[in-house]
């Protein structure tokens, strides 16, 4: 954060050089002081500081300026800094309309002019306004705003792009929020504009995409070399173990992302039962420090791009990325890992984004203050939602097919939940109906054991259900099972087309798929235990295999 600001403004350069002057020789250490002689450039200076979300402390306007009175001018910089200090530069002739301006505009001094010497003047009168100010003043949020509103897929896209990418940023709904407001007043947005990003620098974007964005932000969504080692596709916790390790050892090592680091990890609010974390660690502080071990022993990342296929070339592979543009690699690690799936149930996709949610609830967890929020499903990472959820949630109800949660929860987790007031588990229930006008609004549920129908309020529904491997962009011939998930090693010595895919003369290693040199590891992979620590260790062996792939070639 920079520090608080004293505006003067004065039409005659000559005083305003010597308001300037003893303004600055007094108290430059602890506040900017910035100055101009026009009016039409003080205004566009303000709402610039307003978007950068700089702070100004005291204005010191001059009275009788030609393109508008002091009294006026501070009239509308209140808009902007409504908590400022205001004094206003008088001539002995100007002291009537000071005094009005004490009523009109909350005046809080009036200067005569000269106010030689400054050190009785001057200084004890402004000391006075800034420790007051001082006393009052709460510093705003200094970093990325996101302003638009509350049930907007496009606007929860954003911000859970920047909450994956570990960005931190505020949340402005611009019909609740008084700074939102304000903002959109003062920049003349449109309902259209919505959602707007305004960066720590002040650049203003209207509804932008994640390019624009990721290309703010410094994330890479271009290649800088031609070929590499080993291509990791797929940043979840397998993804970025492969990245430490590959890099670590020396390869050129390439990582890509379609969407935010971390995968369904990273976005858990609260993980246990890692290794070495007895207090637990949350999945965003967990991609912290990988991403910073990747990239410290050199791993390129990129982000937000997405791979369309792989194309063989001679002993190369060739990634063809989402805009058409291609990288060439001896060595593929695929650990797209798994998205969740898609309820088909009657309203949800009407809702989607718009109050139902597929996991997010870091995300939109603080929009549920005394809310009822609704979970489905019964895994670890709808526990670990429903934890976080009633830290802001007034109530937080578990939705379940089965009795209760002990086929498919971690006992801890469990335990947590039993002792946390707030939660309640629903078992045999599902959902039948979403329901709401521009946002979800209600639940029509069944209980499987009676068939009984009732509808309950619902402000959020946070879905956890199942999981969908990411592999329908996966070609090659490249073996799946029946649910998509990618076989590796001796298990595709059970599937009838494998001799006719597998040109190698060696049986194929533990990870690697039918096409060789290309790997798969994590829940991408049939098989995988679908959890953390197995994705971890799945994603560091890969890199074994890597390389005694590489010493064929």
């Amino acid at each position: 954060m920079g520090l608080p600001i004293i505006f003067s403004i004065d039409d005659d350069p000559q005083v305003l050089r010597a308001i300037s002057r003893d303004l600055k020789s007094h108290y430059r250490d602890k506040y900017k002081v910035l100055s101009t002689t026009s009016v039409a450039e003080a205004m566009e200076s303000l709402l610039e500081l307003q978007n950068k979300g700089e702070e100004v402390a005291i204005f010191v306007s001059d009275q009788r300026m030609p393109e508008m009175q002091g009294v006026d001018f501070l009239e509308k910089a209140m808009v902007l800094f409504p908590f400022a200090k205001r004094v206003l530069l008088t001539a002995y002739s100007d002291t009537d309309a000071a005094i009005k301006a004490i009523n009109d505009v909350q005046l809080d001094y009036y200067l005569m002019k000269p106010w030689d010497p400054p050190e009785e003047k001057l200084y004890p009168a402004i000391d006075e306004l800034l420790r007051d100010w001082q006393a009052n003043y709460r510093p705003d949020f200094k970093g990325i705003k996101v302003i638009g509103y509350q049930f907007s897929p496009k606007a929860h896209e954003i911000k859970d792009f920047l909450a994956g990418n570990l960005i931190p940023y505020a949340w402005m709904d611009v019909e609740s929020n008084e700074s939102g407001k304000q903002i959109a007043a003062t920049n003349s947005l449109c309902p259209v504009d919505f959602p707007v990003v305004i960066f720590d620098d002040g650049i203003l974007l209207k509804t932008p995409s994640l390019i624009d964005i990721a290309e703010r932000i410094g994330l890479n969504a271009k290649t800088k070399q031609q070929i590499y080692d080993v291509v990791i596709i797929g940043a979840g916790p397998a993804g970025l173990a492969a990245s430490v390790y590959g890099a670590s050892e020396g390869l050129s090592t390439l990582l890509i992302e379609r969407k935010a680091p971390g995968g369904q990890a990273g976005t858990s609010s609260r993980i246990e039962n890692y290794l070495g974390f007895p207090m637990g660690l949350s999945g965003a502080d967990l991609t912290r420090r990988a991403i910073t071990q990747a990239t410290r022993f050199g791993t390129e990342f990129l982000s937000p791009q997405f791979v369309k296929e792989i194309k063989l070339k001679d002993k190369y592979k060739t990634i063809v990325l989402g805009d058409d543009s291609e990288v060439n690699a001896k060595a593929v690690v695929i650990t797209t890992g798994v998205d969740y799936r898609k309820l088909e149930t009657k309203g949800i996709s009407d809702f989607t984004g718009k109050g139902i949610y597929y996991g997010a609830a870091s995300t939109e967890a603080s929009s549920c203050g005394n809310k009822d929020a609704y979970v489905l499903g019964g895994g670890n990472s709808a526990g670990q939602a429903a934890m976080y959820l009633s830290k802001f949630a007034r109530n937080v109800y578990i939705l379940v097919r089965k009795n209760d949660l002990t086929s498919s929860m971690s006992s801890y987790l469990i335990d947590q939940i039993k002792g946390t007031n707030n939660i309640t588990i629903l078992g045999c229930t599902e959902i039948v109906e979403a329901q709401g006008n521009d946002h979800l609004e209600g639940l029509k549920l069944v209980d499987l054991n009676t068939s009984e129908e009732r509808t309950v309020p619902a402000d959020a529904l946070f879905i956890f259900i199942g999981a969908k491997p990411y592999t329908d962009w996966v070609g090659l011939e490249i073996i799946k099972n029946s649910k998509g998930f990618i076989e590796t090693g001796r298990d595709m010595k059970g599937y009838s087309n494998f001799r006719q895919v597998w040109k190698a003369e060696r049986d194929p290693y533990l990870l690697e798929t039918s096409s060789p040199g290309i790997f798969a590891a994590g829940d991408v992979r049939a098989g995988a235990m679908n959890r953390v620590t197995s994705a971890v260790g799945e994603g560091s062996m890969s890199i074994s295999f890597v390389h005694q792939y590489l010493s064929e070639v």
